[in-house]
């Protein structure tokens, strides 16, 4: 048991870290979370400091639930008497990076560097989803790519490449025989309806069409103060 707990604190603790906020503040002397979406993740930092800060927080958010399915959840094997034992019945392997990647996401949205106020979870996810298994969250990722770039609504390009994902995942295991476990297909669907419900605000403004496009990106400058919207 202890080599779980050691694995889940630490990859959430790796998931809180608020990469957005750090970059706003370091770099921008801004508060991400004062402007815009007031949403302390990808699409607001997009939003208002730029595709070059957008993309590093991204990449900062993509690679904390990489690095905790590809990297802590290895040590859970080194800890105490590893955790097969716990699992009769299921793919241990498969349950520890589940443990470490919901922990990164946990930790990403509700992050205890900055009074467990995080963004939507969507890039850890992915990030998480990547180390368990990266082809059908590849796919995913190109239809989040073309979605966002030909439409500019992140929410949309999140919700669309969220629901395409576990069915990749059952095209690949019956289709083409891929070796994907069970239990990873069932979490998968459960977490992609967690983070589409978690959309809901942004589904009601898209329907309104009243949900806002990413309109550059380039720094926002006097769009600091432009009215909630879109959120990832």
């Amino acid at each position: 048991m202890l080599s779980i707990l050691v694995v889940v604190l630490l990859s959430y603790l790796i998931g809180a870290i608020p990469s957005s906020l750090w970059i706003g503040k370091s770099f921008f002397k801004i508060d991400i979370r004062e402007h815009g979406s007031g949403n302390a993740g990808a699409t607001n930092t997009f939003r208002i400091l730029g595709w070059k800060a957008g993309t590093v927080v991204l990449i900062c958010d993509f690679g904390k639930g990489l690095l905790c399915t590809t990297v802590i959840s290895q040590l859970a094997w080194s800890i105490g008497d590893g955790p097969a034992v716990l699992y009769s019945g299921w793919e241990p392997e498969a349950m520890i990076l589940i443990f470490a990647g919901v922990a990164a996401v946990a930790g990403h949205m509700f992050p205890v560097y900055s009074n467990f106020c995080g963004g939507k979870g969507a890039a850890t996810a992915c990030g998480m989803l990547y180390g368990i298994e990266p082809v059908s969250i590849s796919i995913s990722l190109a239809i989040f790519l073309i979605v966002m770039f030909s439409t500019r609504y992140v929410s949309l390009a999140s919700i669309i490449s969220t629901l395409i994902y576990p069915f990749s995942q059952l095209i690949l295991r019956y289709g083409f025989n891929w070796d994907i476990d069970g239990s990873i297909i069932l979490f998968s669907s459960v977490l992609s309806l967690a983070i589409v419900i978690k959309h809901k605000g942004n589904i009601k403004r898209l329907l309104e069409g009243t949900e806002n496009r990413v309109q550059s990106f380039k720094p926002a400058k006097g769009r600091l103060s432009q009215e909630k919207g879109g959120e990832s």
